[in-house]
Protein backbone atom coordinates (compact mmCIF):
# COMPACT_ATOMS: atom_id res chain seq x y z
CA UNK A 1 0.00 0.00 0.00
CA UNK A 2 1.63 3.27 -1.07
CA UNK A 3 1.01 6.62 0.59
CA UNK A 4 4.24 8.43 -0.22
CA UNK A 5 3.93 11.83 -1.88
CA UNK A 6 7.28 13.45 -2.64
CA UNK A 7 8.80 11.29 0.08
CA UNK A 8 6.16 12.14 2.71
CA UNK A 9 3.26 10.29 4.30
CA UNK A 10 0.10 12.38 4.44
CA UNK A 11 -3.37 12.07 5.94
CA UNK A 12 -5.58 13.29 3.09
CA UNK A 13 -8.97 12.34 4.50
CA UNK A 14 -11.31 14.37 6.70
CA UNK A 15 -14.72 13.84 8.34
CA UNK A 16 -16.21 15.14 5.07
CA UNK A 17 -15.14 11.83 3.46
CA UNK A 18 -17.53 9.71 5.55
CA UNK A 19 -19.30 7.31 3.17
CA UNK A 20 -16.30 7.01 0.82
CA UNK A 21 -13.90 4.12 0.40
CA UNK A 22 -10.57 4.93 2.01
CA UNK A 23 -7.17 3.42 2.61
CA UNK A 24 -5.40 4.29 5.88
CA UNK A 25 -2.20 3.45 7.67
CA UNK A 26 -2.00 3.70 11.45
CA UNK A 27 0.43 2.95 14.23
CA UNK A 28 0.03 -0.75 15.06
CA UNK A 29 -1.73 -1.63 18.32
CA UNK A 30 1.06 -4.03 19.29
CA UNK A 31 4.31 -2.86 17.68
CA UNK A 32 6.27 -5.39 19.72
CA UNK A 33 4.81 -8.07 17.41
CA UNK A 34 7.17 -6.76 14.71
CA UNK A 35 5.04 -4.52 12.50
CA UNK A 36 5.15 -0.79 13.21
CA UNK A 37 2.07 0.00 11.11
CA UNK A 38 -1.25 -1.57 10.19
CA UNK A 39 -3.23 -0.88 6.99
CA UNK A 40 -7.00 -0.89 6.49
CA UNK A 41 -9.10 -0.47 3.34
CA UNK A 42 -12.86 -0.04 3.54
CA UNK A 43 -15.71 2.42 3.81
CA UNK A 44 -15.25 5.29 6.26
CA UNK A 45 -18.53 4.89 8.12
CA UNK A 46 -18.02 7.45 10.88
CA UNK A 47 -15.56 10.00 12.25
CA UNK A 48 -16.69 11.34 15.59
CA UNK A 49 -14.89 12.71 18.65
CA UNK A 50 -11.47 11.69 17.39
CA UNK A 51 -12.45 8.11 16.52
CA UNK A 52 -12.76 6.74 12.97
CA UNK A 53 -14.80 3.66 12.05
CA UNK A 54 -13.89 1.84 8.82
CA UNK A 55 -15.81 -1.18 7.53
CA UNK A 56 -13.79 -3.49 5.23
CA UNK A 57 -15.19 -6.32 3.11
CA UNK A 58 -15.39 -8.79 5.98
CA UNK A 59 -18.05 -6.63 7.66
CA UNK A 60 -16.13 -6.21 10.94
CA UNK A 61 -15.71 -2.51 11.67
CA UNK A 62 -12.24 -1.29 12.60
CA UNK A 63 -12.11 1.63 15.04
CA UNK A 64 -9.04 3.83 14.82
CA UNK A 65 -8.09 6.77 17.06
CA UNK A 66 -7.43 9.85 14.96
CA UNK A 67 -4.11 10.31 16.76
CA UNK A 68 -2.91 6.91 15.48
CA UNK A 69 -3.27 7.87 11.81
CA UNK A 70 -0.04 7.98 9.82
CA UNK A 71 -1.53 8.28 6.33
CA UNK A 72 -4.88 8.13 4.60
CA UNK A 73 -6.50 8.75 1.24
CA UNK A 74 -9.75 8.21 -0.64
CA UNK A 75 -9.50 5.29 -3.07
CA UNK A 76 -11.73 4.34 -6.01
CA UNK A 77 -14.23 1.51 -5.80
CA UNK A 78 -12.89 -1.98 -6.41
CA UNK A 79 -12.32 -2.69 -10.12
CA UNK A 80 -14.93 -4.62 -12.04
CA UNK A 81 -14.54 -8.38 -11.69
CA UNK A 82 -13.10 -10.10 -14.71
CA UNK A 83 -14.62 -13.55 -14.16
CA UNK A 84 -18.21 -14.49 -14.74
CA UNK A 85 -21.12 -12.31 -15.80
CA UNK A 86 -21.47 -8.69 -14.75
CA UNK A 87 -24.06 -7.94 -12.09
CA UNK A 88 -24.93 -5.07 -9.81
CA UNK A 89 -25.36 -5.73 -6.11
CA UNK A 90 -29.02 -4.70 -6.19
CA UNK A 91 -29.87 -7.00 -9.11
CA UNK A 92 -28.24 -10.03 -7.55
CA UNK A 93 -29.62 -9.36 -4.06
CA UNK A 94 -33.18 -9.23 -5.43
CA UNK A 95 -32.69 -12.36 -7.52
CA UNK A 96 -31.43 -14.20 -4.44
CA UNK A 97 -34.41 -12.98 -2.40
CA UNK A 98 -36.89 -14.23 -5.01
CA UNK A 99 -35.21 -17.64 -4.93
CA UNK A 100 -35.84 -18.13 -1.20
CA UNK A 101 -39.11 -16.45 -0.33
CA UNK A 102 -40.66 -16.10 3.13
CA UNK A 103 -44.14 -17.17 4.14
CA UNK A 104 -45.02 -13.61 5.16
CA UNK A 105 -43.39 -10.23 4.67
CA UNK A 106 -43.99 -6.56 5.35
CA UNK A 107 -42.42 -3.37 4.05
CA UNK A 108 -40.61 -0.89 6.28
CA UNK A 109 -39.77 1.86 3.83
CA UNK A 110 -37.42 0.19 1.34
CA UNK A 111 -36.66 -2.58 3.81
CA UNK A 112 -38.49 -5.92 3.67
CA UNK A 113 -39.27 -7.79 6.90
CA UNK A 114 -39.49 -11.53 6.23
CA UNK A 115 -40.65 -14.50 8.30
CA UNK A 116 -41.19 -18.23 7.75
CA UNK A 117 -41.79 -19.69 11.23
CA UNK A 118 -38.04 -19.73 11.88
CA UNK A 119 -37.01 -21.90 8.89
CA UNK A 120 -33.57 -20.53 7.89
CA UNK A 121 -32.14 -17.10 8.63
CA UNK A 122 -32.57 -16.03 5.01
CA UNK A 123 -36.36 -16.38 5.20
CA UNK A 124 -36.52 -14.87 8.71
CA UNK A 125 -34.48 -11.70 8.39
CA UNK A 126 -34.77 -8.13 7.19
CA UNK A 127 -33.67 -7.45 3.61
CA UNK A 128 -32.54 -3.79 3.81
CA UNK A 129 -32.22 -2.72 0.18
CA UNK A 130 -32.66 1.02 0.60
CA UNK A 131 -33.90 3.49 3.20
CA UNK A 132 -36.30 2.40 5.96
CA UNK A 133 -37.78 5.90 5.92
CA UNK A 134 -36.77 6.70 9.49
CA UNK A 135 -33.64 6.92 11.66
CA UNK A 136 -31.79 3.63 12.10
CA UNK A 137 -32.50 3.36 15.84
CA UNK A 138 -36.24 3.68 15.28
CA UNK A 139 -36.17 1.22 12.38
CA UNK A 140 -34.35 -1.36 14.51
CA UNK A 141 -36.89 -0.94 17.32
CA UNK A 142 -39.68 -1.68 14.85
CA UNK A 143 -37.78 -4.70 13.56
CA UNK A 144 -37.45 -6.09 17.09
CA UNK A 145 -41.16 -5.61 17.74
CA UNK A 146 -42.17 -7.26 14.44
CA UNK A 147 -40.09 -10.38 15.06
CA UNK A 148 -40.94 -10.43 18.77
CA UNK A 149 -44.64 -10.59 17.90
CA UNK A 150 -43.83 -13.81 16.01
CA UNK A 151 -41.62 -15.26 18.76
CA UNK A 152 -38.61 -15.06 16.46
CA UNK A 153 -35.16 -13.57 16.97
CA UNK A 154 -34.60 -10.35 15.03
CA UNK A 155 -32.07 -10.65 12.20
CA UNK A 156 -30.90 -8.18 9.56
CA UNK A 157 -29.20 -9.52 6.43
CA UNK A 158 -26.69 -7.03 5.07
CA UNK A 159 -23.59 -7.16 2.89
CA UNK A 160 -20.05 -6.01 2.29
CA UNK A 161 -18.31 -5.70 -1.04
CA UNK A 162 -21.56 -4.66 -2.71
CA UNK A 163 -22.66 -1.12 -1.90
CA UNK A 164 -21.21 1.45 0.50
CA UNK A 165 -24.62 1.93 2.15
CA UNK A 166 -24.64 -1.76 3.10
CA UNK A 167 -21.22 -1.47 4.72
CA UNK A 168 -22.38 1.61 6.61
CA UNK A 169 -25.34 -0.42 7.85
CA UNK A 170 -22.96 -3.12 9.12
CA UNK A 171 -21.19 -0.49 11.19
CA UNK A 172 -24.52 0.94 12.40
CA UNK A 173 -25.72 -2.48 13.52
CA UNK A 174 -22.50 -3.11 15.42
CA UNK A 175 -22.75 0.28 17.08
CA UNK A 176 -26.34 -0.58 18.11
CA UNK A 177 -25.18 -3.78 19.82
CA UNK A 178 -26.28 -6.26 17.14
CA UNK A 179 -24.08 -9.34 16.83
CA UNK A 180 -22.88 -10.85 13.55
CA UNK A 181 -23.57 -14.61 13.57
CA UNK A 182 -23.10 -15.94 10.04
CA UNK A 183 -21.31 -14.74 6.90
CA UNK A 184 -21.45 -16.24 3.41
CA UNK A 185 -19.97 -15.45 0.02
CA UNK A 186 -22.24 -14.84 -2.95
CA UNK A 187 -20.46 -16.18 -6.05
CA UNK A 188 -21.23 -15.94 -9.75
CA UNK A 189 -20.16 -17.75 -12.92
CA UNK A 190 -21.11 -18.20 -16.55
CA UNK A 191 -23.71 -20.95 -16.78
CA UNK A 192 -22.72 -22.64 -20.07
CA UNK A 193 -19.40 -24.04 -18.78
CA UNK A 194 -21.28 -25.70 -15.91
CA UNK A 195 -23.63 -27.43 -18.33
CA UNK A 196 -20.71 -28.43 -20.57
CA UNK A 197 -18.85 -30.31 -17.84
CA UNK A 198 -18.01 -33.93 -18.54
CA UNK A 199 -20.11 -35.35 -15.72
CA UNK A 200 -22.19 -38.51 -15.59
CA UNK A 201 -25.72 -37.20 -15.07
CA UNK A 202 -27.50 -40.42 -15.99
CA UNK A 203 -28.57 -41.08 -12.39
CA UNK A 204 -29.80 -37.54 -11.70
CA UNK A 205 -33.59 -37.11 -11.59
CA UNK A 206 -35.17 -33.66 -11.77
CA UNK A 207 -38.64 -32.63 -10.60
CA UNK A 208 -40.66 -29.54 -9.86
CA UNK A 209 -41.34 -30.37 -6.22
CA UNK A 210 -39.47 -31.60 -3.16
CA UNK A 211 -40.73 -35.11 -2.45
CA UNK A 212 -40.31 -37.02 0.81
CA UNK A 213 -37.09 -38.66 -0.38
CA UNK A 214 -35.52 -35.29 -1.25
CA UNK A 215 -36.54 -33.86 2.12
CA UNK A 216 -35.11 -36.86 3.96
CA UNK A 217 -31.64 -35.94 2.67
CA UNK A 218 -32.10 -32.17 3.22
CA UNK A 219 -33.23 -32.30 6.87
CA UNK A 220 -32.44 -28.67 7.68
CA UNK A 221 -35.67 -28.01 9.49
CA UNK A 222 -37.44 -28.55 12.81
CA UNK A 223 -36.57 -31.70 14.75
CA UNK A 224 -34.87 -34.68 13.04
CA UNK A 225 -37.38 -37.48 12.56
CA UNK A 226 -40.37 -35.17 12.26
CA UNK A 227 -42.19 -34.33 9.05
CA UNK A 228 -41.56 -30.77 7.78
CA UNK A 229 -44.22 -28.16 8.37
CA UNK A 230 -46.04 -26.59 5.46
CA UNK A 231 -43.83 -23.50 5.77
CA UNK A 232 -40.75 -25.57 4.82
CA UNK A 233 -42.23 -26.71 1.52
CA UNK A 234 -43.58 -23.21 0.87
CA UNK A 235 -40.10 -21.71 1.13
CA UNK A 236 -38.35 -24.51 -0.78
CA UNK A 237 -40.84 -24.47 -3.63
CA UNK A 238 -40.95 -20.67 -3.92
CA UNK A 239 -39.35 -18.86 -6.82
CA UNK A 240 -39.94 -18.05 -10.49
CA UNK A 241 -38.96 -21.51 -11.85
CA UNK A 242 -37.85 -24.08 -9.29
CA UNK A 243 -36.16 -27.43 -9.95
CA UNK A 244 -35.12 -30.20 -7.56
CA UNK A 245 -32.46 -32.78 -8.39
CA UNK A 246 -32.12 -36.21 -6.78
CA UNK A 247 -29.57 -39.00 -7.14
CA UNK A 248 -31.19 -42.16 -5.73
CA UNK A 249 -29.17 -44.13 -3.21
CA UNK A 250 -29.20 -47.64 -1.83
CA UNK A 251 -30.64 -46.70 1.54
CA UNK A 252 -33.55 -49.05 2.45
CA UNK A 253 -35.56 -46.06 3.63
CA UNK A 254 -35.16 -44.37 0.25
CA UNK A 255 -32.81 -41.56 1.29
CA UNK A 256 -31.05 -40.18 -1.83
CA UNK A 257 -27.30 -40.22 -2.27
CA UNK A 258 -27.34 -36.56 -3.32
CA UNK A 259 -29.74 -33.67 -3.87
CA UNK A 260 -29.78 -30.11 -5.17
CA UNK A 261 -32.10 -27.20 -5.91
CA UNK A 262 -32.02 -24.62 -8.70
CA UNK A 263 -34.16 -21.52 -9.27
CA UNK A 264 -34.25 -20.00 -12.76
CA UNK A 265 -35.06 -16.29 -12.82
CA UNK A 266 -34.52 -14.62 -16.19
CA UNK A 267 -30.82 -14.83 -17.06
CA UNK A 268 -29.93 -16.14 -13.60
CA UNK A 269 -29.83 -19.69 -12.28
CA UNK A 270 -29.33 -19.97 -8.52
CA UNK A 271 -27.97 -23.18 -6.98
CA UNK A 272 -28.91 -24.16 -3.41
CA UNK A 273 -29.17 -27.16 -1.10
CA UNK A 274 -26.53 -29.23 -2.90
CA UNK A 275 -25.89 -32.06 -0.44
CA UNK A 276 -24.21 -35.45 -0.70
CA UNK A 277 -24.49 -38.20 1.90
CA UNK A 278 -21.18 -38.77 3.75
CA UNK A 279 -20.96 -42.35 2.49
CA UNK A 280 -21.33 -41.18 -1.14
CA UNK A 281 -18.77 -38.38 -1.23
CA UNK A 282 -15.77 -38.17 -3.58
CA UNK A 283 -17.75 -39.82 -6.36
CA UNK A 284 -18.52 -36.66 -8.33
CA UNK A 285 -22.19 -36.57 -7.30
CA UNK A 286 -22.21 -32.88 -6.39
CA UNK A 287 -20.76 -32.07 -9.81
CA UNK A 288 -23.34 -34.31 -11.49
CA UNK A 289 -26.20 -32.58 -9.66
CA UNK A 290 -24.87 -29.12 -10.56
CA UNK A 291 -24.34 -30.12 -14.19
CA UNK A 292 -27.83 -31.59 -14.59
CA UNK A 293 -29.45 -28.52 -13.05
CA UNK A 294 -27.31 -26.19 -15.18
CA UNK A 295 -28.46 -27.96 -18.36
CA UNK A 296 -32.07 -27.61 -17.24
CA UNK A 297 -31.56 -23.88 -16.61
CA UNK A 298 -29.85 -23.40 -19.97
CA UNK A 299 -32.90 -24.90 -21.70
CA UNK A 300 -35.01 -22.26 -19.94
CA UNK A 301 -32.82 -19.47 -21.30
CA UNK A 302 -30.56 -18.71 -18.33
CA UNK A 303 -26.95 -17.72 -18.99
CA UNK A 304 -25.48 -16.84 -15.58
CA UNK A 305 -25.16 -18.75 -12.31
CA UNK A 306 -25.01 -17.72 -8.66
CA UNK A 307 -24.79 -19.47 -5.33
CA UNK A 308 -24.09 -18.77 -1.68
CA UNK A 309 -21.50 -20.58 0.42
CA UNK A 310 -20.69 -20.00 4.08
CA UNK A 311 -17.20 -18.69 4.69
CA UNK A 312 -16.18 -21.69 6.84
CA UNK A 313 -17.34 -24.38 4.39
CA UNK A 314 -13.93 -25.17 2.92
CA UNK A 315 -15.05 -28.25 0.98
CA UNK A 316 -17.83 -26.44 -0.87
CA UNK A 317 -15.61 -23.42 -1.52
CA UNK A 318 -13.00 -25.62 -3.16
CA UNK A 319 -15.65 -27.33 -5.30
CA UNK A 320 -17.05 -24.01 -6.51
CA UNK A 321 -13.58 -22.60 -7.15
CA UNK A 322 -13.00 -25.51 -9.51
CA UNK A 323 -16.26 -24.77 -11.29
CA UNK A 324 -15.25 -21.19 -12.01
CA UNK A 325 -17.39 -19.35 -9.45
CA UNK A 326 -15.90 -15.97 -8.47
CA UNK A 327 -16.78 -13.92 -5.37
CA UNK A 328 -19.27 -11.10 -5.98
CA UNK A 329 -20.05 -9.88 -2.45
CA UNK A 330 -20.38 -11.21 1.07
CA UNK A 331 -23.55 -11.14 3.13
CA UNK A 332 -23.89 -11.22 6.92
CA UNK A 333 -26.70 -11.94 9.36
CA UNK A 334 -26.74 -9.64 12.37
CA UNK A 335 -28.85 -10.63 15.37
CA UNK A 336 -30.32 -8.26 17.93
CA UNK A 337 -28.57 -8.51 21.27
Amino acid sequence: MEFTISGRLEVRITPADVGKRVSVRRVADAPEAGARFADTVGVLTSWDKGLLSITPKNGESVRIPEAALVAGKVVPAAPARRRGPSASFGELARVAARAWQPVESEALGDWRLRAAAGFTRRANSVLPLGDPGMPLDEALRRVRRWYGARNLPAYVQTATGGEDTQEQLCAGLEASGWRREVSADVRIAALAPLGDRDADVSAVRTARGADEAWLSRYRRFDTPGEAPGAHVREVLESGPSVWFATVPGEDPAGMPAAIGRCVVDGRWAGFMAVEVGPEHRRRGLATAVMTALARTALREGASAAWLQVETDNEGARALYDGMGFAPHHRYHHFRAA
